[in-house]
């Protein structure tokens, strides 16, 4: 089964830009739809943004669309969250799953770890 492994999280300023990566561990990480979610302290885990196994569609939760970009590379078995103009609000741990492009946290049933984001005021 594929592994997902989710890095680029960090501790940044309000306004700065962080670029998340999804790595999948096996060459059939291509077929997958890829999502990403966030968590933060005491709320549940929330829809951020998901692409399809070829990247042809993409789909944005409101809290980042204009600010989010959702990407991958096949070749690199990586799917990409680059964020920007980042808000103290967008503070979370953020994983990625496979495979859905739905807004929906259990019709997902491969997770990452997580890669915990935190932007100070």
């Amino acid at each position: 089964q594929v592994q997902l492994v989710e890095s680029g999280g960090g501790l940044v300023q309000a306004g700065d830009s962080l670029n998340l990566s999804c790595v999948g561990s096996r060459r059939t990480f291509s077929r997958y739809a890829i999502g990403w979610f966030r968590q933060a302290p005491g709320k549940e885990r929330e829809f951020v943004a998901s692409i399809t196994w070829n990247g042809g569609l993409t789909y944005y939760a409101d809290s980042g669309k204009g600010r989010f970009t959702i990407s991958r590379d096949n070749l690199k078995k990586t799917v990409y969250l680059q964020m920007n103009s980042l808000k103290p609000e967008d503070t979370a741990i953020y994983y990625c799953a496979a495979d859905s492009t739905a807004p929906y946290v259990n019709e997902y049933d491969l997770w990452g770890q997580g890669t915990q984001v935190t932007v100070s005021s």
